[in-house]
């Protein structure tokens, strides 16, 4: 028999823990992404053995469904393509989902910003990188200890070169390559 003597209700849900706090380099490193866009499926290899806060914070905001509904917003043929920038994203951020985006101190590394590899975008300060990435499309060593490299395209090599390819205008694409999700797995 099991007897009940103290019942209490909240006013809100108890907090959720923060996903990905606690998982060590190794374990972080055994994720992968799969960022499923409208022109076709990449996925993502980490290196959180270089750039471990990097990695947590990507795959922090891919697992809460920042980077839904984002957009590859820039295209520069030859040297990157760019997305998570969130002023693409068609849904405003979730309260719980806008706490997970902050800025990130630089984890500079020394692997080279190579065909495939994935990088964090950031303003002028090195210290100013959120959420938008980059993929490297050709070798550009003018990012390397500049930009933090924290991944790269283990499959869907194919679809940054067709992303590569749409109809700009400048290096907006004309029809926007939507993110439609963004699933981490294990």
């Amino acid at each position: 028999r099991v007897e009940i003597r103290k019942v209490t209700i909240r006013e809100k849900p108890a907090p959720v823990p923060e996903p990905f706090v606690t998982e060590t380099a190794a374990e972080l490193g055994a994720h992968r992404a799969v960022i499923e866009t409208s022109a076709g499926n990449l996925t993502l290899e980490f290196f959180p053995d270089r750039a471990p806060n990097h990695v947590r914070q990507f795959l922090r905001l891919a697992a809460s469904g920042v980077y839904d509904g984002t957009a590859f917003h820039r295209v520069a043929r030859g040297f990157v393509i760019q997305g998570g920038y969130l002023e693409t994203r068609r849904e405003p951020l979730e309260e719980r989902q806008a706490g997970f985006v902050r800025a990130l101190q630089p984890e500079f590394n020394a692997t080279p910003h190579d065909r495939g590899i994935v990088s964090m975008a950031r303003g002028a300060d090195p210290a100013s990188a959120t959420s938008s990435f980059f993929i490297v499309l050709a070798p550009a060593s003018g990012l390397d200890g500049q930009y933090t490299v924290f991944g790269r395209v283990v499959d869907g090599l194919d679809v940054v070169a067709q992303i590569e390819q749409v109809p700009l205008t400048g290096e907006t694409p004309v029809t926007r390559i939507e993110v439609n999700r963004v699933r981490v797995l294990r």
